[in-house]
């Protein structure tokens, strides 16, 4: 029995190393820590770590799947601030917004369908505006979702102008597992955000960044990332019981 809260503590001793990295990283580059989220990505920990991590205070979760965020967020405080991260199947919007009321961001809107959906389910659901993100495959790999950096513009502008329950809010990326693709990927981003500020008359300081993970969040903060998406450097190594879809 002595076991598991060894295992518990030290996420949260993990969390409080990254937060020191983050602020450390964001004062190399002359910007304020606070102006950087870090979402905590829980898939496939169990709720028990979840909520070590919130009693000390943190509020952003990541998931990746439907099933398991739909199946966390009731176990868990309202006040978490949940972001969904990838891509979504049409089929499972209903599943995922009214399952998870306080879904805070999705992270991964790649097509003008999936956007139509998200946008048609709020209203139906009678909830306030969602903040997304576009998804941007930067690396060029077939197996990645996100459009590709050319179709960034007429994406976000889709979003903005035809999606009233959607609150575009910035671009994200998804580099390689093995992080060669850093940090090229996130200097594909930073084009696609210029080019998405201008054509939408947004200032870019208004448009969020969110890139980097556990391998390469440091240097995603030195390149201007709002958001970096942290999993296993916090919870540890996942273990996958099973095959999961999206």
């Amino acid at each position: 029995m002595m076991a598991a809260p060894a295992v518990e503590g030290a996420a949260v001793t993990a969390l409080r190393s990254v937060l020191l990295r983050v602020r450390q990283a964001a004062e190399r580059s002359g910007r304020q820590a606070e102006g950087i989220r870090v979402v905590a990505v829980s898939k496939t920990k169990p709720v028990s770590l979840v909520r070590q991590v919130y009693d000390a205070g943190h509020r952003y979760f990541g998931e990746n799947y439907v099933q398991e965020i739909i199946d966390k967020a009731p176990q868990l405080p309202e006040d978490i601030k949940w972001h969904f991260v990838g891509h979504l199947q049409s089929n499972k919007v209903k599943t995922l917004l009214g399952g998870v009321p306080n879904l805070d961001m999705f992270e991964g809107v790649d097509n003008e369908k999936i956007a139509n959906h998200l946008d048609k389910a709020i209203s139906n659901l009678g909830r306030n505006p969602l903040k997304v993100l576009v998804q941007v495959n930067t690396s060029g790999e077939a197996s990645k979702s996100g459009i590709d950096p050319s179709g960034c513009v007429g994406l976000a502008q889709h979003v903005k102008m035809r999606c009233p329950n959607l609150e575009f809010s910035g671009l994200m990326t998804i580099g390689m597992p093995d992080y060669t693709s850093t940090p090229e990927n996130f200097r594909i981003l930073l084009n696609c955000r210029a080019e998405v500020c201008k054509a939408l008359g947004m200032a870019e300081d208004q448009c969020e960044l969110s890139m980097g993970m556990s391998g390469d969040f440091e240097q995603a903060i030195e390149m201007g990332s709002t958001n970096v998406r942290i999993g296993s450097t916090i919870f540890g190594p996942r273990v996958y019981a099973k095959k999961q879809q999206n």
